[in-house]
């Protein structure tokens, strides 16, 4: 799993470092997993998933939203964690939610028709959780708003030990990467109303008067 999470990396990071902002945030199933540093983003908020629970700089329950404000990152870096996710549907519109308009959203996970889905099968003991097709994926983000910038299958067909960062990107990758960015707010423009305009007074007679000799 660590060199999928190279390879996933090395196809995503030339994207990433283009990514500027206040705050990011990374929500991975892998417990060793740590951000990037990027030179244009500030700070980056981590939490582990693991079953039911969030753990991080924040602990929490995995069945409740995010606690965090809306739109509140500029960059949100999913790994592997809608695999591990027991409400899978709830995670990722939570993401969007808090995904600041113009945001960059990175989604990595696991391609069902690869030799990583039995792998992974016997890995979670039949709990019941399944793999999301990236095209699946992309239609769904696409309703949210999202405009979904690349989809790339990454990584060996099969589970290796061995990292390949510079032919990460495969046709037939057993783990993909899906980039997509939060449309931004239209600016709507304001109806003028025409505001009552006093007319001028004009100096002179009143009608029907007569001007005076003297």
């Amino acid at each position: 799993m660590r060199s999928l999470l190279a390879e996933e990396m090395a196809v995503m990071l030339p994207v990433l470092q283009r990514c500027a902002g206040t705050r990011g945030l990374l929500v991975t199933a892998a417990p060793d997993d740590v951000p990037p540093q990027l030179p244009l983003l500030g700070h980056w908020t981590r939490l582990t998933l693991a079953r039911h629970s969030l753990d991080g700089a924040v602990r929490a329950s995995a069945l409740e939203p995010l606690p965090f404000v809306d739109e509140a990152f500029d960059l949100v870096l999913l790994r592997h964690a809608l695999e591990a996710a027991p409400l899978q549907p709830a995670l990722l519109g939570e993401i969007v939610r808090t995904l600041a308009p113009g945001g960059m959203l990175a989604l990595t996970g696991l391609h069902p028709v690869s030799g990583w889905s039995p792998w992974w099968h016997w890995r979670m003991r039949g709990a019941g959780m399944r793999l999301s097709a990236p095209l699946q994926l992309g239609r769904w983000l696409r309703r949210a708003e999202l405009q979904v910038e690349r989809v790339a299958r990454v990584g060996r067909m099969w589970p290796a030990s061995v990292v390949d960062v510079h032919g990460a990107a495969s046709p037939l990758g057993g783990g993909y990467v899906l980039l997509a960015r939060k449309r931004r707010h239209m600016a709507l423009p304001t109806r003028l109303r025409p505001a009552a305009v006093a007319a001028p007074a004009k100096a002179g007679l009143a009608p029907g008067a007569r001007r005076s000799a003297a």
